[in-house]
């Protein structure tokens, strides 16, 4: 079975490993057999673990992040609510129980709760009861999908599997004595307990616990917040990553090296233009070099650079930065000559080498003609071609490259498209390559073409498709 001709499924659980992003399709035995739509391709929920010591402040900071993310369907999940419930012979000896444990909670059903929510499936979380020390037996909250799911609890970092859930470790740093005395009013106000039996669980089992299963685990947070809810700069900063992430195309939390331009409605709807089987060949070339210049920017800007001082005409020094000298484009023969203009248009002067490669269906990989600056192995690439497809005319290419002594790190592989079979082909064979791209389709059709896709790149660009 060659790459390009595998499924949608079976490409995607071959590269999905440990962080799998759920991108699923309908099961199919052909590509083409199945509509797609973005109903058809589930987004994974982003995952948050929020730890901290008894009272650290973990609750205000989770309400504060779900009141700024107004505009996501966001969940908590209180690790509390899967306290075991204590038989009679325990509940005669309350006193003596750790609740702060790690045996305290059943992981096991915390962790079936969380894998379940992040499939796209509702759950009926357990409704604990702290004056009774047992579970409600008729009596469930119901828990539906979610765009942001937030897991708090003292103990949510301690297990690894629980840990290997979050995309996101937030721990929530507090002074012990602020703690103590939160912990001393939520205890006697909202359970009901006298502050003699609070200090001396405390004393014997908290601050133990604390020392022995919390902090340990605060090496595993990806932020730690000090002061909790009182840092409205740390929670504002999380929920701006947040927000990015959820953003972002699922493939690209499975390969950091892929980005795709941040979408506008401009963006949409120059794609919707040169999507149009009825555009006129005149607005296709036109939206289509707007777009290609986007994404020459944004490949641009993914370049190194070196600081340097100018001095203005007010006689000011003003501090930026120097574009990367060592630079050239290689265009993949035809349709990447389609984005030359655009880099000539950014880079004055700048180098273009030709890629002609045979492509005849999926088996495109027949090297036909190479034209390439003699000291290419000393400069960064920017690799260009419009439309990936199956990425094995790209992975052709970046071969050639690699042979003649250019980095992988130093080749960025500019599209207007992609599908994600294409990405998976070169990422996993090039994982320390760039792709810069304005869109990530659907999948490939049993024609090995890009769908919804816009057709024939270089037959409407240069006219040749009537």
């Amino acid at each position: 079975m060659s790459e390009g001709s595998i499924s949608i499924e079976y490409a995607m659980e071959k590269a999905s490993g440990p962080h799998f992003s759920g991108f699923r399709t309908p099961t199919a035995t052909s590509v083409s057999s199945t509509t797609f739509s973005d109903a058809n391709v589930p987004r994974q929920p982003f995952v948050i673990g929020v730890s901290g010591g008894t009272a650290s402040g973990k609750t205000t900071v989770c309400d504060m992040i779900i009141q700024q993310l107004h505009d996501h369907r966001v969940v908590l999940v209180n690790q509390d609510s899967f306290y075991r419930g204590l038989n009679s012979e325990e509940l005669k000896r309350v006193h003596e129980y750790n609740f702060d444990h790690p045996d305290a909670f059943d992981t096991e059903q915390l962790l079936e709760c969380i894998k379940k929510l992040k499939i796209g499936h509702s759950v009926q979380v357990p409704v604990y009861d702290f004056k009774l020390h047992r579970r409600s037996s008729d009596s469930f909250r119901q828990v539906n999908a979610s765009d942001v799911i937030i897991l708090e609890g003292i103990l949510v970092f301690h297990d690894q599997r629980v840990r290997n859930l979050m995309n996101m470790k937030i721990f929530v740093d507090a002074d012990a004595d602020v703690r103590l005395a939160r912990r001393i009013r939520r205890d006697t106000v909202e359970r009901g307990r006298d502050v003699n039996s609070v200090l001396e669980q405390y004393a014997k089992f908290v601050k133990p616990a604390f020392d022995d299963f919390v902090l340990p685990s605060k090496k595993y947070a990806d932020v730690i917040i000090p002061r909790g809810g009182e840092n409205h700069v740390a929670i504002d900063l999380i929920v701006q990553h947040i927000r990015t992430k959820l953003g972002q195309h699922d493939l690209c939390k499975i390969y950091p090296n892929v980005y795709v331009i941040q979408s506008t409605f401009q963006i949409r709807g120059m794609h919707t233009l040169i999507r149009d089987r009825d555009i006129s060949k005149h607005d296709f070339v036109f939206y289509s070099d707007r777009l290609i210049r986007l994404v020459v920017e944004h490949g641009l800007g993914h370049l190194p650079f070196t600081e340097k001082q100018v001095v203005t005409p007010t006689a000011t020094v003003y501090t930026g930065v120097d574009f990367c000298k060592k630079l050239c484009g290689v265009s993949i023969v035809r349709s990447g000559e389609s984005m030359e203009n655009a880099l000539r248009a950014c880079c004055k002067g700048i180098k273009i080498g030709k890629i002609l490669i045979h492509r005849e269906g999926d088996d495109g990989k027949q090297l036909i003609y190479e034209k390439l600056p003699t000291d290419i192995s000393e400069r960064h690439v920017l690799l260009l071609d419009p439309v990936l497809a199956t990425g094995n005319s790209a992975n052709q290419a970046i071969e050639l490259l690699i042979q003649k002594g250019v980095p992988q790190s130093h080749i960025i592989f500019l599209n207007l498209i992609s599908a994600p079979e294409g990405i998976h082909c070169v990422c996993k064979r090039y994982p320390s390559l760039k792709i810069v791209t304005s869109e990530i389709d659907v999948a490939l059709n049993e024609e090995f073409r890009v769908i919804p896709g816009m057709g024939e790149f270089g037959d409407g660009y240069f006219g040749t498709d009537d």
